[in-house]
């Protein structure tokens, strides 16, 4: 049964949840102008609860205006679904966006792709989770026979993904105890962070529509394999053509599509505090755990933070439009908006300065190193270092927006201070 009385307006904040406020669905002519109201602090909200911390203490007022093109029945417990509307953080007055709106930082980034280059990215999110309405311990990697056991779940889940307006992909059993694979089809600019937003809403509202649980958090057991957030993307002209293979190319990489990466190269240690921005995080980035450990591009590598992906043709126009990089230093931990967003303005910055993407060793560590490829950060701390460092995000992001974001992520570093990993993990879990 769908309940079609209330809206739930919100945002994918920074700790990556979903939070607002729901208002009468007859309201919504008047709230797409007035929005409902978001108080500064809470951006700062953490995702144990708390507001650790915050630099705008008590005083004033935004609205959240939620965007009807978003529009999205997520199901969930007692067979009712709930509709969800994502928007965007606006001032009162004169409704133009506030400067730490997630969702704003993404549209600037693409703005300025599309201005400067006459691009527009088309891009997806793969999501990895771990379900508990399946046997936990038994040996069921890709196996038909843990698919099964998962009943009605991917049924349920590529069903809402068609009412919300998504192309699914594929669902499929993946590596990892009990965890599944959810994947789209690509789409353009900003309503891709949009779609990954509902596709995790979804994953979670199905799962409770059956009774049970679906786990998005980076590591449920620090000895188990993670759950990742893939990022595949690629560029279209304003005509829809394809813009990134180049069969003389480098990797059969464009020069604009060579450079963007070796800009996305140059910033990922500071990336990394925004795509992978949580304690657990760094628990999945380990060696053996099929995560990256290095800011490296590999030619169809999983273990490379930047893969080159296969395509499925003989015929070069066919090859252009499935050719794409997967970005996998990402995980459900972070904001849609704010990974994306920092991946096209790290990626600006190399084209702009016109950075040569140099051919990275394929293969062990050793080569890597020899070969003086940045190791990624190894804790939330290290990465948190490198963003502050990294002065061409502090132009991304301004400094009220920077300066928020390292404060409220330093903060839940500390909250967890004390704690063992198992305790980490588990904290992560009962949120994510």
């Amino acid at each position: 049964m769908h309940s079609d009385k209330l809206i739930f307006a919100a945002t994918c904040d920074l700790a990556g949840l979903v939070r607002g406020k729901a208002f009468p669905a007859t309201d919504l002519a008047k709230r797409s102008v007035t929005g409902v109201g978001y108080a500064y602090s809470n951006i700062m909200l953490s995702p144990f609860g708390p507001i650790y911390k915050t630099p705008f203490g008590t005083q004033g007022d935004l609205k959240l205006v939620p965007d009807p093109q978003t529009r999205a029945h997520i199901p969930g417990e007692h067979g009712m679904s709930n509709t969800l509307m994502l928007g965007d953080i606006c001032h009162t007055e004169d409704g133009s966006a506030w400067e730490c709106c997630p969702r704003a930082f993404l549209k600037r980034a693409l703005a300025q792709l599309e201005a400067e280059y006459g691009l527009c990215l088309r891009a997806a999110f793969e999501q990895e989770f771990i379900y508990t309405g399946v046997e936990e311990g038994a040996s069921a990697s890709y196996t038909f026979d843990l698919y099964r056991r998962s009943g009605p779940l991917g049924a349920d889940i590529l069903a809402a993904l068609e009412g919300a307006g998504i192309v699914p992909d594929s669902f499929l059993p993946e590596a990892g105890d009990r965890q599944f694979e959810v994947t789209v089809k690509p789409h353009d600019g900003l309503a891709v962070a949009d779609q990954a937003v509902i596709l995790r809403e979804i994953i979670r509202g199905c799962a409770a529509k059956n009774g049970y649980r679906a786990s998005l958090s980076p590591v449920v057991s620090v000895e188990g394999m993670g759950n990742g957030t893939h990022v595949h993307f690629s560029f279209v002209d304003r005509a829809g053509n394809p813009q990134t293979y180049d069969p003389d190319g480098f990797w059969g990489l464009s020069a604009f599509a060579a450079s963007f990466l070796a800009g996305v190269v140059e910033h990922m240690p500071a990336l990394t505090a925004l795509t992978t921005p949580s304690v657990a995080s760094y628990y999945r980035l380990r060696p053996g755990k099929w995560a990256p450990t290095w800011a490296n591009v590999g030619f169809r590598d999983r273990g490379a933070s930047l893969r080159i992906c296969p395509t499925f043709s003989q015929d070069s126009r066919e090859i252009a439009k499935q050719y794409n990089i997967e970005y996998r230093v990402a995980d459900a931990t972070a904001s849609p908006y704010l990974a994306l967003g920092c991946i096209v303005y790290a990626g600006l910055e190399g084209v702009r300065k016109k950075r040569a993407l140099l051919q990275h060793p394929q293969g062990n560590d050793a080569r890597l190193q020899t070969a003086g490829i940045k190791r990624l950060p190894t804790s939330l701390g290290a990465a948190l270092d490198c963003l502050e460092k990294d002065t061409c995000a502090h132009d991304w992001f301004g400094s009220t927006f920077l300066n928020a974001y390292v404060m409220f992520k330093r903060s839940e570093i500390e909250a967890l201070d004390g704690f063992s990993e198992k305790e980490i993990c588990d904290r992560y879990m009962s949120v994510y």
